[in-house]
């Protein structure tokens, strides 16, 4: 009988991660070096990799599950060109307008530099026709405008193009005809409306999502036909919004996947500690290049539409991540005053830090961890040796230019990356308005338990949780993911005028749309769920708070459970509402559907507890440097049995990624597998 696998890759900055459930409940993890210059090499080599390990063939895989930083790493790394832009005419001016604000208030704006506009301004074309906010054609669409331009970008090569008329997320109907003169006029180009984009309102920002999902379309519609071209497989693409889709679904608008690998790590930490009965949590997802931090609420992660990539506002919506350049790799260097930096800079997969020995000529924080003795000499249970010695001479040198031992340099360069990492959490935390001593750290990815210990203290968590194969979460994350999408239209209107007649057409037409995609999907009717949600905001606010619908029809208790919710909402975000005051009235903005197709699910079984000795784990000793150098007990994770407690200095090791227990820290294995730490 053939087996069915299903197989979760996350392609990271440095290790391509590979998780395989056989549907029988067997998991398998294997990792793969990424392969930057063509991420579809090292996907490949993954999925060649685990089928090997399983003894299995291509005829055995199920679905591939796959989250990829190719959208992401165009746009941070700013390789946007020859992209063009058609707007409503008399509104050229759009993105240079911006939004007229100056980043960290105005005490900047002496020394801000505008950054150049993802469109300069003489690849903007504009066309005559004009819609009212309600949708009325004021002006018809002016043909003979739309044709010279899509005839001006063919003449100038331009192949990429965003298109966003002025109001046209109440009617759609002029885009849809722009988009047949350049089907015309230019049939080479890669087109992206923004009413297929991002059906709301703000037309700055919806003109920036749409040149987003423009851009990035080339490169990862090339990359999904790669990878279609070497495995058979159906394929499922993580989404930024915390659901998967299949890729011929993806490649129709591709921005939806500008956070995908990140997203997968957090629904995975959400899936294993909802388990060990931790609801709400902090997750820390440390790499090779940076640092990921997201906040789980009640098992689910927070997610918002003020999110962006790099310097581009993306308003569609996605999993809450604040990312720092904090990963293994990140580079140590001195600044021209004098200080030690760590990062934002990353040494990556190739060549990597000095102690992998490919030519990598800077000192990295694997460097520092290797030469303190934090992590053992060799990575992925031997796959990949450490040269210590070139680590120690590049450390060297660097704490002679400090003026420091080189363990005070090395110490120094993990203190300094902690707290990055530390003030990322922060930011998604206290700034949201949570205190950050009330949830506990899960900390996964290859270097994420590496500074768990000094955040426990610099932060005063409750205590880490380390879930078994931190380093294959992401991957094992994309297996826990239902298929998801997101419908949204803009609907301005006063609470007190509010008809819910409008509601439930609105509704009904989002669902109807869900129920469309989902049935593409594969899934029969009385398998498709529909979450509804609206952005509520008080008469004369610039921003809206979402809050999930109630269930049942949109009648007036349905209305007024909506503003009770938001309410209660606005209270916990800002400290006040105004509950009971006419003065100042509630308007609906936006509604939402989310078309969820749900998957089977991983199932985690609860293990015995062993006799309670941890030394049947111990694999011998080194002297390794905490506050300074001392004998520490080495473990191996997998030899532990849950009730195990092993106490601080000692160094728990597994395949994919190492917890150094500081003095003055316990560990202890609870019934799922998970190391949870405590001071």
């Amino acid at each position: 009988m053939a087996r069915r696998l299903r197989i979760g890759i996350d392609t990271g900055g440095t290790f391509t991660d590979v998780v395989a459930l056989d549907e029988d409940g067997g998991l398998t993890t294997t990792k793969t070096p990424s392969t930057p210059a063509d991420p579809a090499e090292g996907f490949a080599d993954g999925v060649a990799k685990i089928l090997g390990l399983l003894g299995a063939g291509p005829e055995d895989v199920a679905a591939l599950s796959h989250g990829t930083t190719v959208a992401t790493n165009r746009l941070l790394e700013d390789r946007i060109d020859d992209l063009g832009f058609v707007t409503t005419e008399g509104f050229e001016s759009v993105l240079e307008i911006a939004r007229q604000s100056v980043p960290d208030g105005y005490g900047n704006s002496y020394f801000w530099v505008k950054p150049p506009r993802i469109v300069p301004a003489h690849r903007v074309r504009t066309v005559g026709g004009r819609l009212g906010h309600t949708g009325a054609e004021l002006r018809p669409f002016d043909e003979e405008s739309a044709v010279a331009a899509a005839r001006w970008f063919r003449d100038q090569g331009v192949l990429a193009i965003g298109v966003c008329f002025l109001h046209s997320y109440a009617d759609p109907s002029h885009e849809l005809a722009m988009r047949d003169v350049l089907a015309r006029e230019h049939p080479d180009a890669v087109v992206s409306l923004s009413c297929e984009v991002l059906r709301e309102y703000r037309e700055y920002e919806r003109s920036v999502t749409t040149l987003v999902d423009a851009a990035v379309k080339p490169a990862m519609n090339g990359y999904l036909a790669r990878i279609a071209e070497r495995v058979a497989s159906r394929l499922l693409v993580m989404k930024s919004n915390g659901g998967v889709l299949s890729a011929d679904e993806v490649a129709r608008q591709p921005i939806t996947t500008v956070l995908s690998g990140p997203a997968a790590g957090a629904l995975g930490a959400a899936f294993v500690v909802s388990h060990s009965g931790h609801g709400s949590v902090v997750t820390l997802d440390g790499g090779g290049t940076s640092t990921d931090v997201a906040v789980v609420l009640g098992g689910e992660p927070t997610l918002t539409t003020e999110g962006s990539i790099g310097r581009h506002p993306v308003k569609i919506p996605m999993i809450d991540i604040v990312t720092v350049g904090a990963g293994g790799g990140s580079v140590a260097w001195r600044s021209p005053e004098g200080a030690l930096k760590v990062g934002p800079r990353s040494a990556g997969a190739d060549p990597g830090p000095l102690c992998y020995g490919r030519g990598g000529a800077e000192v990295t924080v694997t460097d520092a961890h290797a030469v303190l003795g934090r992590i053992p000499p060799h990575l992925l249970g031997g796959e990949v040796p450490l040269d210590v010695g070139a680590a120690r001479s590049g450390l060297d040198a660097l704490a002679k230019e400090l003026g420091l031992p080189f363990e005070r340099a090395a110490a120094g360069i993990l203190e300094i990356s902690a707290w990055n990492q530390a003030n990322a959490i922060r930011q998604i935390t206290v700034k949201r308005g949570l205190d950050v001593r009330d949830y506990p750290l899960v900390a996964f990815g290859g270097s994420g338990p590496l500074l768990a210990c000094r955040l426990l203290d610099v932060l005063g968590l409750p205590a880490a949780v380390v879930p078994e194969n931190p380093g294959n979460l992401s991957a094992f994350g994309l297996l826990t993911v239902d298929v998801k999408n997101d419908y949204v239209r803009t609907r301005v209107v006063r609470d007190a005028e509010l008809d819910p007649a409008l509601l439930g057409e609105v509704y009904a037409d989002l669902e109807r749309e869900a129920a469309d995609a989902l049935a593409r999907e594969g899934f029969p009717e009385d398998r498709r769920r529909f979450a509804r949600s609206a952005d509520l905001r008080y008469y004369g606010q610039a921003f809206e708070v979402r809050v999930p619908a109630p269930a049942g029809p949109p009648d007036d208790a349905f209305r007024a459970e909506a503003v009770r919710r938001f309410h209660d909402a606005h209270e916990a975000l800002y400290g006040y509402c105004y509950r009971d005051d006419p003065r100042h009235p509630v308007e609906w903005v936006n509604l939402r559907v989310s078309g969820i197709g749900p998957i089977e699910r991983p199932r985690l079984v609860e293990r015995p507890p062993g006799d309670g000795d941890p030394a049947r784990a111990r694999t011998g000793g080194r002297t390794v440097y905490f506050d300074a150098w001392e004998e520490t007990a080495i473990y191996r994770r997998e030899r532990l049995a849950p009730g195990d407690t092993i106490e601080g200095p000692a160094v728990i090791e597994e395949f994919g990624s190492t917890l150094p227990l500081h003095p003055g820290f316990t560990a202890r294995l609870d019934g799922h597998g998970n190391l949870v730490v405590t001071r």
